[in-house]
């Protein structure tokens, strides 16, 4: 960077102002050039990277670009108060959070500033955002499942605690939906939510802050918000900020974590944008070369920590926005190639009716098989092949030619299947009625039904189950397991609940 002359005289003038003062010139700059929530301070020799800086009016900043006469400093909000001569002092430390029980149920900034009206947070520990992932050692393997509540993900791309899956689609396909449900689902079983908002719309985040509260979801939640109104280091720090808060819960109380970051997208925009007014050097799409760095050295934070620490976890459940569902694009390949598998939403199935739009061929969970509910393992097993090879046959099917009876079963199958995978917003299931449903739908008993008809019949027969064979369902309950005299108690109640069922229809 070339100083202007008025900028050097600036600078002799207040060296000679502060000459045998060496402590206070070491600790306090000056700022060369302010705008577009940057600026460009001098003399701060020993400033770290990452540091958090203190302009004169009380405003903070961080210092991102440490170069031979300047540091590049991002600003996190008052950018219009900050003048060319201002002053700047170094705090010593690195951006901090506050962490711990004082967090639950608030609505906070990156800063850890609340937002939701309810007073001063009184935190009594703070951690900083950047920290290091735990190491291989530190970690083991992921071996407990973490239930969504929605029967096409929990059978299909089961997520274990600990593991990082990423939900990836074009816009409105339904992925805060999944990842809003998943945090409802999560209620009572001792596992704390952190839902991070990173570049939305306020009333976006409104809206997801008032369906958590009606379903008294935010009495194990934190909401880490950075609206679109805000300046992009606030967007860029969000994420860190929400794992900081969720490691002192898995590293210190050993507890359960589940974070959402809403989403990673805007995330590598915010980047991108302070990287150019730092004039760092752009790549591929005119992100900046450590763009990889950026969200690996985030999710690899997430972790099933080893017995010996703890045994806590954080499971990160990352959302990325597709344009035209290009999958191959810089950012998507980016968090595919760092997450351990990924939900694929697809606007035509969205469209179609199917909802959650899960495209079963694209999504896959690569270690939450190894923590999947051994009940849920044994009725689930065939359903990828049998709704693959429906929607095989449901191409040649739409020619018109006639067809065998085999065939003609598969598709009668299949569309029941699918109906059966259809599932409301908000209508989370627990996962021993998610059992029943996939037994009945796997093993035949709805090919004599009309397709409309497959819901409310599945819905009914779940509630005649658990109001007349309770022992079966506390079975899966407690056990995991669909042994073999509760399948046969279920086949007797499924050919008990359709004499039933039939006879009501006539």
């Amino acid at each position: 960077m070339v100083l202007r002359p008025e900028e050097v005289s600036s600078i002799i003038k207040q060296q000679i102002d502060n000459y045998g003062n060496k402590s206070h010139v070491e600790d306090v700059g000056y700022v060369l050039q302010a705008g577009d929530g940057i600026a460009r301070v001098y003399g701060l020799n020993n400033c770290m990277s990452g540091e958090l800086l203190e302009f004169e009016n009380g405003i903070f900043g961080m210092a991102m670009n440490l170069e031979g006469d300047n540091i590049g400093c991002v600003l996190f909000r008052g950018e219009r108060q900050i003048k060319e001569g201002s002053y700047v002092k170094r705090t010593g430390k690195t951006v901090e959070v506050p962490v711990g029980n004082a967090l639950i149920g608030r609505i906070i900034d990156p800063l850890g500033m609340p937002l939701d009206g309810k007073g001063k947070i009184e935190a009594k520990k703070y951690r900083p955002i950047e920290n290091a992932a735990p190491s291989v050692m530190d970690r083991k393997s992921v071996n407990r499942p973490l239930q969504t509540g929605i029967m096409a993900i929990d059978a299909m791309v089961p997520i274990g605690r600990g593991q990082r899956e990423l939900i990836i689609g074009d816009r409105q396909t339904g992925k805060t939906a999944i990842a809003v449900d998943t945090i409802l689902n999560q209620k009572g079983k001792d596992v704390i939510c952190i839902y991070v908002a990173i570049g939305q719309k306020a009333s976006t985040v409104a809206e997801v802050v008032s369906t958590l509260e009606e379903a008294g979801a935010m009495e194990y939640t934190v909401v880490v918000s950075s609206t679109a109104s805000e300046m992009p280091t606030l967007q860029y720090i969000a994420p860190y900020a929400g794992c900081s808060i969720a490691e002192e819960f898995m590293y210190n109380e050993h507890k359960d974590v589940l974070i959402v970051y809403d989403d990673l997208s805007k995330h590598a925009v915010a980047y991108r944008a302070m990287s150019l007014l730092l004039r760092r050097p752009p790549g591929r799409e005119a992100y900046p070369g450590d763009v990889f760095y950026l969200h690996s050295r985030l999710l690899e934070r997430a972790a099933q920590l080893s017995d010996e620490l703890g045994g806590g976890s954080i499971t990160a459940l990352p959302i990325i926005e597709t344009q035209v569902g290009d999958v191959s694009a810089y950012i998507p390949t980016n968090v595919i190639s760092i997450t351990d598998g990924q939900i694929y939403l697809e606007t035509e199935l969205f469209y179609s009716g199917q909802r959650p739009a899960v495209n079963v061929g694209l999504s896959v969970s690569r270690v939450g098989g190894a923590a999947q509910n051994k009940a849920m393992k044994k009725v689930a097993g065939a359903l990828r092949i049998n709704l693959a090879q429906y929607r095989e046959l449901a191409v040649f099917a739409q020619f018109g030619s006639d067809l065998d009876r085999a065939t003609k079963d598969k598709l009668i199958q299949g569309e029941r299947l699918v109906e059966s995978l259809k599932q409301s917003r908000r209508a989370t299931m627990p996962v021993e009625d998610q059992v029943i449903v996939l037994f009945i739908a796997t093993n035949k008993y709805l090919m004599d039904l009309q397709v409309k008809e497959v819901r409310n019949f599945n819905k009914d027969f779940v509630k005649f189950v658990n109001s007349n064979y309770p022992d079966v369902i506390n079975a899966i309950r407690n056990t995991g397991e669909l042994s073999e005299e509760a399948e046969s108690m279920l086949r007797k109640a499924a050919e008990e609940f359709k004499a039933q069922y039939s006879r009501t229809k006539q």
